[in-house]
């Protein structure tokens, strides 16, 4: 059997090993998703399934430094219910959950932990879990959504997007769509492939607008299908496999990097 040293999935330790994991101070990772509509051509586990995936190859990565937990794959997708299949968490609910988990986790000794969400809606609310951690527990909480690990190269999503900024990355579009084509192929519907830009930025306005990597500066909530009528917002057929594979393993590899640092943090 491997060692703890060793074992990055969290769930794969006995409670012995638990302790033996406390002490060496590793971080415990906890992905968080959704179960949502991605258009026509993705299946609804995106969410999760690219949070799950980022944040177990980042603790594969440092495996002495990191425990990946199993992904809270339900969220906030409220604005999203006029889409079937969508599975909405209450929002109090969504935070009391996941800081339960974190709180668990506080009792047995971890001191560190890191919520790597895939789901846009959850994002704010991960940040109030953690909020709430570090006035509740003695340990600390870091947060991203794991497309925010392709920003710190700033030659990297120039390079790999060809979307039109904004719009071509917000959902379903050429990212999401190009990391379950390398992530999961078989899931992908290629015949259905179809681009939509959300009406909210074919308005041209410069207040509102909507994109994975920067939107505008008022936001404005409306249910999904009032800006979309297929449920994609993005260049979904720009997306490609091999982008894919240069997305994941850019994100997986930052947030090894960052579990690196934040072990050290003091």
């Amino acid at each position: 059997m491997p060692s703890v040293r060793d074992i990055y999935k969290f769930d794969e330790l006995t409670w012995p090993e638990v302790n033996e994991a406390v002490a060496m101070g590793k971080i415990p990772i906890i992905p968080t998703g959704s179960v949502e509509q991605h258009g026509h051509h993705l299946p609804l586990k995106v969410d999760h399934l690219c949070a799950n995936a980022v944040a177990t190859e980042a603790a594969r990565l440092r495996p002495e430094l990191s425990l990946v937990l199993p992904p809270v794959s339900y969220g906030y997708v409220h604005h999203v219910m006029d889409f079937p299949g969508s599975l909405n968490i209450h929002f109090e609910h969504f935070i009391q959950y996941v800081l339960d988990i974190c709180k668990s986790l506080a009792y047995h000794g971890f001191k560190k932990m890191i919520i790597v969400n895939g789901h846009g809606s959850n994002h704010p609310l991960c940040e109030l879990v953690a909020r709430r951690l570090i006035v509740e527990t003695d340990a600390s909480c870091a947060f991203c959504s794991w497309w925010q690990m392709l920003t710190l190269n700033p030659e990297f999503m120039p390079n790999w997007r060809e979307s039109v900024y904004p719009g071509g990355c917000a959902h379903a579009g050429e990212l999401e769509t190009s990391m379950l084509m390398h992530l999961a192929p078989e899931l992908v519907r290629t015949d259905k492939i179809k681009s939509e830009i959300a009406k909210t930025n074919g308005m041209g306005s410069k207040y509102i607008y909507v994109d994975l990597f920067g939107g505008g500066p008022m936001g404005l909530v409306e249910w999904t299908s009032q800006y979309s009528d297929s449920g994609v917002m993005g260049e979904a057929e720009k997306a490609t496999a091999e982008k894919g594979k240069l997305a994941f393993e850019e994100a997986s590899r930052n947030l090894a990097d960052f579990i690196a640092e934040y072990y050290e943090r003091k």
